[in-house]
């Protein structure tokens, strides 16, 4: 685990630079990767990425700098501390405006819920919760502060009192929640499966309340990803958020007889490559005529990617290990790994 003393004194380290060389005719063209299991598997950096970003920042036969975005489904920490943990990785410096989290779109959310009470699921402690008020949104809960308001809310364990807000815990009877927010993944499944649905079938938000009438749903959920998989260092896939959403339908269905209506971003959601393309044209100075994504999970990465009309390349570290191409969701090439699909994308640019 990263400390956060260390990561907010990263500025005092010597990071390798990577200064781009003077160039006259800057690239048109940006990438845009995915971080675990194409950059990182874990807590392990994959051996080629970090010269494979410094070829993106001018050490190439071109000597062009080639713009390029950290596009990942992980969260639940804010862009800065993302770009710092990745940083200290790579031994690289990476800025927080290069980072777009699964949860970074919706931002777009808060002149809704500015001033209403959401609740914020997902993530290590209090985190999530600091990455929601730093967006904008005045009144965030997380479940914690639910269950230490009322324990029997899920009885298998005692509440974290830890990581409730001590200072001001609401009385959710008087509370009404107006929207439900997955940032990112849950660390306790049935805790926070119960205490999502107790908010969804409430009446009007107010937990302990239940309605009868299940034929409209009056609060909103929102998940910041859909991938039902992803790569650690473990040897197979692990259960993603994406899994953590069937399993909240499912239980819904079960209980009610309706299909729970929410809304996703993240990978491979047309509102996050359009969120991408904005902050690739803010770093690039204007709108790259064309994006490669690079990616390793095919459903995710590389739907996305063709679905928005990008190019893709699909590498071999993460969660796709196949000997030729994804058969459901093929990219337009497939490396064994982030080197070899920037050396492919620099070929094909005329810049290698």
């Amino acid at each position: 685990m990263f400390s956060l003393t260390r990561l907010c004194t990263r500025a005092t380290r010597s990071f390798s630079t990577i200064a781009p060389r003077q160039q006259r005719n800057p690239a048109d063209y940006a990438f845009a990767f995915d971080i675990d299991g194409v950059l990182v598997k874990g807590k392990r950096t994959i051996p080629q990425a970090k010269k494979a970003l410094q070829m993106l920042n001018g050490d190439n036969p071109s000597g062009r700098r080639v713009p390029f975005v950290l596009l990942t489904n992980g969260g639940g920490v804010t862009e800065a501390i993302k770009a710092a943990q990745v940083s200290e990785m790579l031994d690289l410096e990476i800025q927080p405006e290069q980072v777009i989290l699964s949860h970074s779109p919706m931002q777009a959310l808060v002149p809704q819920y500015k001033d209403k009470t959401v609740l914020v699921v997902g993530g290590q402690d209090r985190a999530a919760y600091e990455v929601a008020k730093q967006y904008g949104f005045n009144n965030v809960v997380i479940p914690d502060d639910i269950h230490c308001w009322q324990p029997p809310v899920w009885p298998f364990r005692s509440a974290d009192r830890d990581s409730a807000n001590k200072e001001d815990v609401p009385d959710f009877s008087k509370t009404p929640i107006s929207a439900v927010m997955m940032f990112h993944d849950s660390r306790d499944w049935g805790r926070d499966i119960q205490i999502m649905l107790d908010v969804v079938c409430s009446q009007g938000g107010v937990v302990g309340t239940q309605k009868t009438d299940f034929g409209i749903q009056d609060i909103p959920v929102y998940f910041s990803n859909n991938d039902v998989v992803w790569s650690t260092e473990f040897p197979v896939p692990r259960l993603g958020q994406g899994s953590f959403k069937a399993a909240v339908e499912q239980v819904y269905y079960t209980l009610t007889g309706e299909q729970l209506q929410s809304t996703s971003y993240g990978k491979p959601h047309s509102t996050t490559y359009a969120y991408a393309e904005r902050v690739l044209e803010s770093l690039q100075g204007s709108k790259p005529k064309r994006v490669y994504a690079v990616g390793d999970n095919p459903a995710a990465d590389i739907k996305g990617a063709s679905d928005y009309g990008w190019s893709s390349v699909l590498v071999r570290t993460g969660v796709f290990r196949g000997p030729g191409n994804s058969t459901l969701y093929p990219a337009s090439a497939v490396v064994d790994h982030i080197g070899h699909a920037v050396e492919w994308v620099l070929s094909q640019e005329g810049d290698l």
